[in-house]
C-alpha cells in the first residue's frame, strides 16, 4: 500500500494553490477598464499557473505521484490537451476579433 500525502504537504500545496488563484485573478483584472481580451503576457501566465495548479491537484490530492508512470502520462497528456484547447480558442477569439 502506498503512503497517502501527509498533512504539511496537503496544506503547503493548499496554500501554493491559494496564491496562485490570487495571481490568476490580479493578472485577469490588470487592464479591466479596457474590455478588449486579456493581453497575450497576462493569458499565458493564468494558463501556466492553472496548469501547474493541475499539476499539484493530480499529483498531491489525487495522489497520482504513487501510480505508475503510466498513469500520469494519461493524465498529464490530458491536462496538456485541455490547455492546449483553452489556448487555441483564446488565440482565434483574440485573433479574430482584432482582424
Amino acid at each position: 500500500m502506498t503512503a497517502l500525502p501527509g498533512t504539511r504537504r496537503l496544506l503547503i500545496t493548499w496554500g501554493l494553490l491559494m496564491a496562485l488563484t490570487v495571481l490568476s485573478m490580479v493578472s485577469a483584472r490588470l487592464d479591466q477598464s479596457n474590455w478588449q481580451a486579456l493581453p497575450l503576457w497576462s493569458a499565458a501566465l493564468v494558463l501556466m499557473a492553472t496548469g501547474f495548479k493541475a499539476h499539484r491537484v493530480l499529483m498531491v490530492y489525487l495522489n497520482l505521484r504513487a501510480a505508475t508512470a503510466a498513469w500520469k502520462g494519461v493524465f498529464i497528456a490530458l491536462t496538456l490537451l485541455t490547455l492546449t484547447l483553452i489556448a487555441a480558442g483564446y488565440l482565434v477569439g483574440r485573433f479574430h476579433l482584432v482582424g
